[in-house]
């Protein structure tokens, strides 16, 4: 089923609503505290959480059938489908050093698919929404198709990572290393404004892991509605973000699976 407008309407509005939080936290020095968990340093910041609060309190007024899934607070149970999954400020390690290589992920899903997806850039102006098959980038007033380029040869690509060596298991690194060695030039972190580089044009292939569920899921739709692919490293379903492999061709696509799996 498709999106309706209103739908998307909604989500540009609780992105709107994310930004306006976020932005006087940028480049200002602001309390950085840890999650426990399974690295060494997660960052979290008021900035993430306060983003999250804000987008869930909007869903909870207008819109309380509605389930949502975020990084920082969890889960609430939907009563017809639907589901918003937030990570507010993903690349939260580059919010922290005053780098622009974040954004805001709002995706929506209608029975565990996730049926539309944004990724906004508040501090440099720049949306980017995928729903319905397209892809628009949103600035200054205007809007832009989006659309990846092609590279049918891995060897004219460029793959861009975040970082292999804190968020690969060593037989991911040595897979990782496979593709690097035949690529034409390899360039590193970036989190999710990678894929914003990639359905602007001037990228061929994102390959990551460990992801969760709100690092990926506002990424499928904007990806596939640029025309590219993004699947696990075998080349199936990443929804569960354990493996992530987004291309702008499928022809390098299919050669990029093959040199993962050795």
């Amino acid at each position: 089923m498709p999106v309706e407008q209103n739908l998307a309407d909604f989500a540009h509005r609780l992105a709107d609503a994310s930004g306006a939080v976020i932005r006087p936290f940028f480049r200002q020095r602001i309390e950085v505290t840890h999650k426990p968990g399974q690295h060494r340093f997660d960052p979290v910041t008021e900035a993430d959480k306060g983003a999250e609060r804000a987008i869930r309190a909007i869903i909870e007024r207008e819109r309380p059938e509605d389930g949502i899934l975020g990084e920082e607070y969890g889960e609430k149970k939907g009563g017809n489908g639907l589901r918003w999954v937030l990570d507010p400020v993903d690349g939260t390690r580059a919010f922290i050093t005053g780098r622009h290589e974040w954004g805001s992920l709002i995706a929506l899903e209608r029975d565990e698919v996730p049926v539309l997806g944004i990724l906004d850039q508040p501090v440099l102006g720049e949306r980017f929404i995928g729903y319905n098959g397209h892809a628009m980038l949103h600035q200054n007033g205007e809007m832009t198709r989006l659309r990846v380029r092609e590279c049918a040869d891995i060897g004219e690509a460029i793959l861009c990572c975040t970082d292999p060596t804190a968020y690969f298991t060593p037989e991911q690194q040595a897979a990782f290393q496979r593709v690097k060695a035949v690529a034409r030039m390899t360039r590193f972190s970036g989190d999710c404004y990678l894929f914003a580089a990639l359905v602007l044009g001037f990228i061929d292939v994102i390959i990551e892991a460990n992801f969760h569920r709100w690092d990926v899921a506002a990424l499928m739709p904007l990806v596939e509605g640029a025309g590219g692919v993004i699947t696990s490293w075998d080349g199936g379903d990443c929804r569960d973000g354990k493996s992530i492999l987004a291309c702008g061709d499928r022809r390098i696509h299919e050669a990029v699976v093959k040199l993962l799996a050795g």
